[in-house]
């Protein structure tokens, strides 16, 4: 499966075939809700940029419905706000790919372009999505940090880089070196993590507080 993608490509064409249930899923709710993007959702921001942000997957009614990484759910909205805070991005965000929002030396990207039922992605996909996550970082010849939102997010980059992952733990403000790029680590910044307690807006800001400094 790894092999149908080619060594350039950073995103999935919109009609993808690589996950048989994500097509059938993306394929429901083209019928369903056909005003929303049902697509393969590609990375939101220029890959000139020097840190890149990696999700798990678009939101069924975020990223999915809307086309742009969390954009539509409350993930986004606490992203693009700490991104504002940081001077990470230009103009309004208002949940809406024609907002006008503009990322400034940043990119994001989800581990699965794909929206997958639940929220969970199976291994399969997460595998067969992998060379597209690998072509983007091929592709930013200027980066120097990546910041990974959660586990799955943090696992998939080490075994996409083919590192050892007991050799790289993960612990929200976590940080690894990954031969000269800085490697991030948060827990998602989704309304359960912050509903619970698990992630605070001020945890969440710390770790930008250091990605600004190694940024200089």
């Amino acid at each position: 499966m790894l092999e149908t993608v080619p060594m350039n490509q950073t995103d999935p064409d919109r009609d993808c075939p690589l996950c048989p249930r994500l097509v059938a899923f993306r394929e429901d709710h083209r019928r369903a809700e056909p005003s929303w993007y049902n697509a393969p959702v590609h990375t939101f921001g220029s890959l000139d940029a020097r840190l890149l942000i990696i999700g798990l997957a678009p939101g069924l009614r975020g990223a999915n419905r809307t086309g742009r990484p969390f954009t539509g759910d409350y993930a986004g909205d606490l992203l693009y706000q700490t991104l504002d805070r940081f001077g990470l991005s230009r103009g309004s965000f208002q949940a809406r790919p024609d907002d006008g929002l503009e990322l400034v030396d940043v990119a994001i990207t989800n581990a699965v372009r794909c929206v997958p039922p639940q929220n969970k992605p199976v291994g399969a996909e997460i595998k067969a999505c992998r060379p597209f996550l690998l072509n983007t970082i091929d592709a930013m010849q200027n980066l120097r940090a990546i910041l990974v939102l959660g586990r799955i997010a943090h696992d998939t980059l080490l075994t996409t880089l083919e590192r050892r992952r007991a050799s790289y733990p993960f612990s929200h403000g976590g940080e690894h070196d990954l031969d000269g790029i800085r490697m991030f680590d948060s827990y998602h910044c989704s309304r359960y993590n912050t509903n619970t307690g698990v992630l605070t807006q001020a945890m969440f800001e710390a770790v930008f507080a250091r990605i600004a400094t190694h940024l200089g």
